[in-house]
């Protein structure tokens, strides 16, 4: 008997409006060695093992990122560029919902990631196929204190057990997709209790008995947030060959 080949789609949002880049356009449309931040993210993916793409950006600018962003670099991978929400999660959300296609596994990956890279997918997708759930990050370099509401240190835990948490975040799609209805179930619970979601694995470690392995990334794999970023991100661009 054939046995089925696997197939995974990544989910990359670029629905944020980026109000810390205290910039005109939103982030993941700024311009890094004369191409869109949204550009070297969608790249990656297309030139990775992943199969299928589904871009989530702001309601409204469906039309404008297929044509000027999709269409123009020829991103092929790219089944669906569907409308985000008002939270992340919602956004996320609207991507999963959007799958009507055969796929075994998720990435999850923030657009204004644009140096995510072969390795880190490639060293994601094998650990999920064992794990189910894996999320990207490195170790801190700094030491980390907890403070309490007061602002005074409260504790400081071991820096060889704090990761900085990145993207992408891969999931079997079963399983994110039933952490994700439970969450839109229960989240006017957790907005009156002030829990916020962060990310995708913190749905699964709240909802699913699912441990969340930890994958290496890369500190180069920097989110574009602020001005400094962007400056950051072009140095690195430009030591790349």
């Amino acid at each position: 008997m054939k046995t089925r080949e696997l197939r995974s789609t990544a989910i990359v949002l670029a629905a944020g409006k980026g109000k810390r880049m205290q910039a005109s356009v939103h982030k993941q449309y700024l311009l890094i060695k004369d191409k869109p931040v949204l550009f070297y993210s969608l790249k990656a993916f297309e030139d990775s093992l992943v199969d299928d793409i589904v871009l989530v950006v702001g309601m409204g600018e469906e039309r404008f990122c297929r044509e000027t962003i999709v269409e123009k670099y020829g991103f092929r991978k790219v089944r669906a560029v569907v409308a985000g929400g008002l939270e992340r999660y919602h956004s996320v959300a609207n991507g999963l919902g959007s799958i009507d296609w055969q796929c075994d596994y998720v990435f999850i990956h923030d657009g204004a990631r644009p140096f995510v890279n072969h390795e880190i997918i490639k060293r994601a997708y094998s650990e999920v196929q064992l794990s189910k759930a894996c999320i990207v990050g490195m170790p801190v370099k700094d030491t980390i204190k907890i403070a309490d509401q007061r602002g005074y240190v409260a504790e400081t835990p071991a820096r060889s057990l704090v990761w900085q948490i990145q993207t992408p975040q891969v999931f079997e799609k079963k399983l994110i997709t039933l952490a994700y209805e439970k969450l839109l179930s229960e989240e006017y619970r957790l907005s009156a209790e002030g829990v916020a979601v962060t990310d995708d694995a913190m749905v699964v470690e709240y909802f699913m008995d699912v441990p969340v392995r930890l994958v290496q990334g890369s500190y180069e794999n920097i989110k574009i947030t602020t001005p400094e970023d962007l400056k950051i991100a072009e140095n690195l661009l430009q030591e790349t060959p």
